[in-house]
Parts: C-alpha cells; structure tokens; sequence
C-alpha cells in the first residue's frame, strides 16, 4: 500500500510508493562521458585557464595561482551573480526586481584529475570543509550578502559540467525560498512545542534506528521520514547549532569522517550515482536561533522529476527511507 508521509520540518507531503518499490539494483544510471584530461582547466599546472584565484591551501614555497596547491578557489568563470555592483532595489509597476549581484565561486577540491571524495583521506575531507567554512566567514563581513549556500554537483545528471571534483558557493543578497521555508517550518514547531524540531527527529532517529545510516560522536546521518527522492539523506550535528561556520574544530573533524563514510557506502550501494549535496544553515546578520538547527543534504540523482512533481509539487520515492538505510547501514567500507 503507498503511503503519505509530511515532513515534520516545513509540512511537506511525500508519497511513497510501495508498489513501485526499487532497490538499489533497480535504478539504471547513466553513463557518464568521459572529458579530456588534458584540457580540463582545474588541473594543477593549468592555474592559468580559470580567474585568479580568491583562496587557496598551499604547500610552504608555492605562488599564487601556480602549482603547489591543495585547494583552490576561484571565481566562477560563467557567474550566475556578479559581485560587482549596487543591489539598486526598484519596482516596475507592481513588479519587483534588482540587480544580479552576489558572489559564485568554485571551490577546486583537489589538483588530481580522477580524485573524488570517496578517494580522500580524511585530512583531505577535513580540509574541504574548513575552505567552506573561510569562504562563508569572508562573505559574510560584505553587508550586501544575506545568505551563502554551499553545495556540490556530482555527473552530468546532477547539473556538474566538470568532471574534475569540486564544489560551488553562492553569495545571495535574499534568503531562498526553500531555506525560508524550513526556518518559517522549524520555528513555527518550536513555537508550539519550544523544541527545536531537527533536535526531536535526531532523539526519536537515534532511538528507533531504522532510518539511521551511521553515527559517530558528533554528527548522525539519517534517511529522513519523508524523502522527496530514493536514498536522500541528512547529516545532521548532534550538538544544537544553527551556523555551520560557528561548529567546532572537533565537528568538522566529525564531519569530514561522517561524510566519507556516507559517500563511500553510497557509491557502493548505487554504483557510484551522481548527486547533489548541500549545507543548509541560518541566515546571515540575525541572532543565535534556537528553533534552527543547521545540517547538510544528500541528494542522488536516481529518478527523475515529471509533470506530477512539478505541477503539484508532490515528490514520488520508490524506495521507503527504512529500506535505504538498511542498505547503506550494512554496506561495508574501507
């Protein structure tokens, strides 16, 4: 029997459909074409094909935007945004509209040209979340900006137009809609109960333990109830936080190993799928928010979005969050 299942963050309904039910065996990706090594613009040596770099992990000796680095931030060279500019906020009849002003940047995680992450040490992880954790501490003193998302596009599938690793952040000068929604969700639950909402899925998460994927001492990482999509998952600190950028040193360490481990049980369970990940956190310039936890999503590109989905805003999964926990709990890693 399908089932109806509300997401108890922003209240939106999920149908999972049983009857359509796939395991992670059932769902045939494409395969992804391979580019040429030798013209990929992230490479290191070939510092000289994208802007100048904005930061960078270096090793003792080397230059900016030469060899010798570990990671590398450069301006997106086909910017959504540009950073350049007034915000110049006007109306057009009963219209609203400003200029196209933020930062995207890409975050080039590694200089190897094959490298993913479930080919990185830990270190190396570690070190890729601390470069999200400079970049968003940067943006955050241009008083222009109010929100920075951090995310990743992994295959074609999954919008990436690289091969080579790498992440990309977006300076807004408006909060999205979607993280929006999730605070108006995660306030109005602690309004009524005075409990942050993220804080009572991870106590009733980790006493159930269906849906937990694995756990370490600071972070846990769950299918949640409701999953728009087969094997979404969520890691989520265990520590109430609401800004990624104000974790501690021991978190991050956390983090990175969480996330390996996650990436690694995932490319084993579903053949190395393409995906998206993305860190959702509180918005710039306001208070400690109680009602808000930050956390980072998990999206594989395993189905596609269709005329139902788009029209009603329904999401179709064919994989009940219980069973995708299962299989990537028992995967076994290195």
């Amino acid at each position: 029997m399908p089932e109806l299942r509300k997401d108890p963050v922003i209240g939106r309904w999920v149908i999972i459909s049983t009857e359509r039910a796939k395991r992670p065996s059932d769902f045939k990706l494409e395969p992804e074409p391979k580019a040429n090594a030798n013209e990929c613009p992230f490479c290191e040596g070939r510092e000289a094909m994208t802007p100048p770099e904005i930061m960078a992990y270096r090793n003792n000796g080397s230059h900016r935007d030469a060899p010798g680095w570990r990671l590398r931030v450069v301006p997106n060279k086909f910017p959504a945004l540009r950073i350049e500019g007034n915000l110049d906020r006007r109306g057009e009849g009963m219209f609203d509209i400003m200029n196209g002003i933020g930062a995207h940047e890409v975050i080039i995680e590694t200089p190897q040209h094959l490298n993913d992450l479930t080919s990185f040490s830990p270190v190396a992880m570690e070190e890729l979340i601390w470069m999200y954790h400079d970049r968003i501490v940067d943006l955050k003193k241009d008083p222009r900006f109010k929100y920075v998302m951090v995310f990743k596009n992994k295959g074609l599938a999954a919008g990436a137009s690289l091969e080579h690793t790498h992440s990309q952040l977006i300076a807004l000068p408006v909060v999205p809609k979607r993280v929006s929604e999730e605070m108006a969700g995660s306030r109005e639950y602690y309004s009524f109960k005075e409990r942050c909402v993220f804080c009572d899925i991870l106590r009733q998460e980790m006493r159930d333990g269906v849906r937990v994927v694995a756990e370490n001492s600071e972070f846990v990482a769950i299918e949640p109830f409701a999953p728009r999509a087969p094997f979404e998952t969520w890691v989520i600190p265990k520590a109430h936080n609401c800004r990624f950028e104000n974790a501690q040193k021991k978190e991050y360490e956390q983090l990175a190993r969480i996330l390996l481990l996650v990436m690694k049980k995932m490319a084993l369970v579903l053949n190395n799928p393409p995906y998206n990940y993305m860190i959702h956190t509180a918005p710039f310039h306001q208070e400690d928010l109680a009602y808000y936890h930050w956390h980072l999503e998990i999206m594989p590109k395993l189905t596609k979005f269709a005329g139902f989905e788009w029209g009603t805003g329904f999401y179709i999964n064919p994989t009940p969050p219980e069973q995708a926990a299962e299989s990537l709990r028992e995967a076994r890693v290195d």
